[in-house]
């Protein structure tokens, strides 16, 4: 209903992710709403790693009466395929030390671990700490436990070994974000649900008349491959 607060707080929320994360390029995927494809099998993570991957983004954007969430999505598919990508194996970064702990963002990264060793590291940590306190994985909690895992992952509350839970937990929510709203070449925005959710146009060519008017653009939105949500 419009008027239950977590429709009205799952709207808002990626609202201003729209904000801030940029959509990327190009190519098709099936019709908003429909599953992931059930035999796509993922490249850089194991089966509990995935397990756990899925699940996490259910409960981060979960689907509801607005449209498909980030599993619907793709979103878990969108971020193995970034395992692959130089992004992840730390070529983007300047990586050597010394690292400064709690420093400002201005500094850039500041630990040894690339983005595929936080997700290796954070998983098997965020398991072991849910094993530990609820007696089973994150993937067999149910929805309220997981979302309480979460909270403690955000604010820090959990403690892991190699990893700290608020960074590990702040790379999976931007991934995430950035898998609902990227554009269906890289796996996630199946069905272009995201750009659907918020009213983004996609890669139509021009829509510059429309950006100054307080309506709802009227076409939908168009990846570069040229399908329409």
């Amino acid at each position: 209903m419009p008027d239950d607060p977590s429709f009205t707080s799952r709207r808002r929320f990626l609202q201003w992710s729209a904000v801030a994360v940029p959509a990327l390029a190009a190519a098709g995927a099936p019709a908003s709403g429909q599953a992931p494809p059930a035999d796509y099998r993922p490249a850089f993570f194991s089966a509990s790693e995935w397990a756990f991957l899925r699940a996490a983004a259910a409960r981060l954007i979960p689907a509801d009466a607005l449209g498909p969430g980030a599993l619907e999505a793709g979103v878990p598919e969108f971020i193995d395929r970034q395992m692959a990508t130089p992004w992840a194996e730390g070529r983007l970064w300047y990586m050597q030390g010394p690292f400064v702990p709690d420093a400002p963002p201005t500094l850039g990264w500041q630990m040894r671990l690339t983005p595929r060793d936080v997700y290796r590291l954070g998983i098997a940590a965020a398991d072991g700490w849910t094993q530990d306190r609820h007696g089973r994985v994150f993937a067999e909690l149910d929805a309220a436990a997981q979302d309480g895992v979460l909270q403690a992952f955000e604010s820090g509350k959990a403690r892991f070994e190699q990893v700290p839970a608020a960074i590990f937990f702040a790379m999976l929510l931007g991934n995430v974000r950035e898998g609902f709203f990227s554009d269906p070449v890289h796996g996630g925005n199946r069905g272009l649900a995201g750009w659907k959710l918020i009213g983004f146009p996609g890669a139509r060519a021009d829509f510059m008349d429309w950006v100054e008017r307080d309506v709802a653009y009227p076409l939908p939105p168009v990846s570069l491959s040229g399908q329409r949500g």
